[in-house]
C-alpha cells in the first residue's frame, strides 16, 4: 500500500482534531451556547476578538450568512489579519501592554456582555489582558485557546498567567504546541496548521449551540441571510434595523 501524500495526511490530522473537539468540548460548547444565548435574550451584544492569525476566527463569526447579526468584531489598529508592514509588527504589537485596556474602553462594550477572545497561545499581552479587563468590567468572557501551550511554554504578560485563567468559559482546541500537523524527510520545519480549521469550528459549534437554544426558549435567534439568494438582502435589512442599537459594524 502506498504511503499516504501530505494532502491527504493533513486531511486524516485535521479531522481526527475535529472528531477530538466534537467530543471533548462538547460540554464547554454548550456553555458557551447558553452564555451567548443568555445575553441575546437580555438584550445584550456580543463581541469576538482575536489578533493575527487568530482574527480569522472571530471574523468568521461576524457578518455572515447563517450567522447572528448581533455578534460584533472587536478590532485592534495593526491586529485585524496580516495586512501590517511588515507582517512581524503584528506579533509585535500583540505583545504590548495596556493596548487591549484601551481598546476596550473605548469600544461599545459592556458589563451583561459577552466577549469572544480567540488566541492559540493564549500567552500573549494583547488576548490575556482583553480577557482580564473585560471581566473587570462586568463583561463574561469566553475563551478559545491551545490549552496545551499552558503547559509547556511560559506566559508573555504582567500577570504571569494565560488567556485560559482569565475566562469564564473555555473552549479547548487540541492544538499541540507549534500548530504544525505534519513533517516529512526533507522538509526541516513541521508544517500544515490546523487551528483555524479546528478553531473556526468551534466557533460555529458554539454559535449553533446558541441558535438552538434561543429557539427552545421561543425566541428568534437573529439570524443573517445570504446576501445571494433572493429575499435575503430584504431579510437581513429587517434584522439589522430591529437589532440596530446592537450592531456595530453597519453603520
Amino acid at each position: 500500500m502506498n504511503e499516504s501524500k501530505p494532502a491527504e495526511q493533513f486531511f486524516d490530522a485535521a479531522i481526527g482534531l475535529l472528531r477530538r473537539a466534537r467530543d471533548g468540548q462538547s460540554e464547554a460548547v454548550a456553555k458557551a451556547g447558553s452564555a451567548i444565548a443568555d445575553t441575546v435574550a437580555a438584550g445584550g451584544r456580543l463581541f469576538a476578538f482575536g489578533a493575527g492569525h487568530s482574527s480569522l476566527a472571530a471574523q468568521d463569526v461576524v457578518y455572515r450568512a447563517g450567522g447572528f447579526a448581533v455578534m460584533n468584531l472587536l478590532a485592534v489598529p495593526g491586529m485585524v489579519g496580516v495586512d501590517v508592514r511588515p507582517a512581524t509588527l503584528g506579533s509585535a504589537l500583540e505583545r504590548v501592554e495596556g493596548l487591549a485596556s484601551t481598546v476596550l474602553d473605548t469600544s461599545p462594550a459592556a458589563a451583561g456582555d459577552v466577549l469572544v477572545v480567540v488566541s492559540l497561545s493564549g500567552r500573549n499581552a494583547l488576548p490575556v489582558e482583553m480577557a482580564s479587563h473585560a471581566r473587570e468590567k462586568g463583561l463574561k468572557v469566553i475563551g478559545v485557546t491551545s490549552v496545551a501551550y499552558a503547559t509547556r511554554t511560559t506566559p508573555r504578560n504582567r500577570t504571569g498567567m494565560f488567556l485560559k485563567d482569565h475566562c469564564d468559559i473555555v473552549l479547548d482546541n487540541g492544538i499541540a504546541v507549534g500548530d504544525a500537523e505534519l513533517t516529512a524527510d526533507g522538509i526541516d520545519a513541521p508544517f500544515a496548521p490546523a487551528s483555524t480549521v479546528v478553531t473556526s469550528a468551534l466557533m460555529q459549534a458554539m454559535m449553533a449551540a446558541a441558535a438552538g437554544e434561543l429557539a427552545g426558549r421561543g425566541i428568534e435567534p437573529p439570524l443573517l441571510r445570504s446576501g445571494n439568494i433572493d429575499g435575503g438582502t430584504l431579510w437581513n435589512a429587517r434584522v439589522m434595523s430591529e437589532n440596530s442599537d446592537r450592531i456595530f459594524y453597519g453603520h
